[in-house]
């Protein structure tokens, strides 16, 4: 039987979790508020692909350096630091926002547009750290063969923040305005902060086998990753799935704000998001099973097929149904990858490992990002607004105002089922899961108090 936490190691992680629900719920809200409201002011798919584009290149470029410093700094003093600066970040956006005109903040290439942009993705991006840091507080606080369920709790916590926040997000844009959402943000960003420091994280010195890491150790991070055979190949997978969830990622509100009004958007995209709980509700009472990395290919076969079929029809309910279970697997796949590198990878560079996977795999996001929304804006919806496009894809996807960004959905679908079907048979994916079945399990940091191993060195 896997060894329960101790008591206080527990109370801590329910309190980490608790503040990260606030603090996800504050840069989700925030984040989801413009994006609906940039959109339904300009109605510009550009808009929304370059905010999410360049909210995801954000995390690729800060990703090691945000790991680096993780492995360097008490837990702790990271997420309070990552509060404090994104508070302040999200006061000069607020500032931008109430001293500049509204037809100049919402112009594409403005100097107003561009550093309101840049003060929100900097809030954001700086909040990511955290999201780094909750891995490693997972393998510090929490044994060996309870780190999958402590993952699925992690899901439920972020599913129940994406769940509040697109209902609140909808009804505030709809029926409050933007002013009235960035003063709750800020509220919100102000209340994470404070409770942050009434949370303590039992964690010994900073302990490094090797040494301290650099403030930007790519290195480090490549030379842990490789030492795992076939790591690479976990990461690269990911790349590719964020390579085609770009596509979602900036097409997805379009296409619901196309078919419902921005409240009722919110209040379903919100009720939809009790799919992340189910998930990781599964997840938190039954694990993942004995081989997580074929849990995470199946679950991603199942999730593409249902990516290329909840838009082949125009209609509010199928997209519903179809996004509730993606949203149900989402936890599977996030739980099955933290649970291979808490075990493979030793404690004392998880950070940078971590932070070296989402630089890697975040940064194909942006890229798709950006060009699926030219290419939908001047050629996919033109396309299927045609007759030569209504005839070659009617067919197949029926009638209605937005099948160009259904076309897109399936085509982006298409390409990710093959590519997974394709790494089951792999021979990196038997690799790798010989490795995980192999590997001793990754030990929780030392406790205060407790002796450091000897062969190590304390890191400042």
């Amino acid at each position: 039987m896997p060894k329960p936490p101790a008591p206080e190691a527990q109370r801590s992680f329910t309190q980490v979790l608790v503040n990260t629900f606030i603090a996800n719920l504050t840069t989700s809200f925030l984040w989801q508020c413009v994006v609906f409201w940039m959109f339904l002011e300009t109605r510009n798919v550009m808009i929304t692909a370059i905010l999410g584009g360049a909210y995801m290149l954000g995390f690729a470029i800060f990703g090691v350096p945000f790991g680096s410093w993780i492995d360097r700094t008490r837990k702790r003093s990271v997420m309070l630091t990552a509060q404090g600066v994104t508070a302040v970040f999200f006061a000069l956006a607020a500032a931008i926002y109430f001293l500049t005109p509204r037809e100049v903040l919402l112009t594409i290439g403005s100097a107003p547009f561009v550093a309101f942009v840049l003060m929100l993705l900097a809030g954001g991006i700086m909040e990511s750290a955290r999201g780094i840091a909750l891995s490693t507080v997972v393998t510090l606080l929490i044994p060996d063969g309870e780190r999958d369920r402590a993952n699925g709790l992690v899901g439920i916590v972020n599913g129940l923040s994406f769940m509040v926040t697109s209902v609140i997000a909808g009804l505030a844009i709809g029926q409050l305005g933007m002013t009235t959402s960035l003063v709750i943000a800020l509220a919100l960003t102000l209340a994470s902060f404070a409770h942050m420091l009434t949370v303590a994280i039992p964690e010994a010195e900073i302990v490094h086998a090797d040494g301290a890491p650099k403030p930007v150790d790519f290195a480090g991070a490549w030379r842990a990753i490789r030492e795992v055979p076939s790591l690479i190949w976990l990461i690269i997978f990911s790349t590719f799935n964020n390579l085609i969830g770009g596509v979602y990622m900036a097409l997805l509100d379009p296409y619901g704000l196309s078919l419902v009004s921005v409240e009722t958007w919110g209040i379903l995209f919100g009720i939809l998001g009790l799919g992340f709980l189910a998930g990781g509700a599964f997840i938190s009472k039954k694990g993942l099973g004995p081989k997580p990395l074929r849990t995470l290919l199946v679950v991603n076969v199942i999730m593409w097929i249902i990516g290329g079929t909840f838009a082949i029809r125009e209609s509010i309910v199928l997209l519903a149904v179809g996004i509730f279970v993606y949203m149900a697997l989402i936890p599977f796949a996030e739980a099955a990858e933290q649970t291979v590198l808490q075990r493979v990878v030793p404690v004392t560079k998880q950070g940078r490992v971590f932070g070296f996977a989402q630089s890697i795999e975040v940064a194909a996001a942006p890229i798709s990002s950006f060009l699926i929304g030219p290419i939908a804006q001047f050629g996919l919806i033109p396309y299927m607004e045609s007759p030569e496009g209504r005839a070659a894809w009617g067919w197949l996807l029926g009638d209605g105002d937005a099948r160009g960004i259904a076309l897109v959905f399936v085509l982006s679908s298409i390409v990710g089922l093959v590519v997974t079907i394709g790494a089951l048979a792999s021979r990196p994916y038997r690799t790798l899961s010989d490795a995980y079945a192999a590997a001793s399990p990754t030990p929780a940091a030392p406790a205060p108090g407790d002796p450091l191993p000897p062969t190590t060195t304390v890191g400042a």
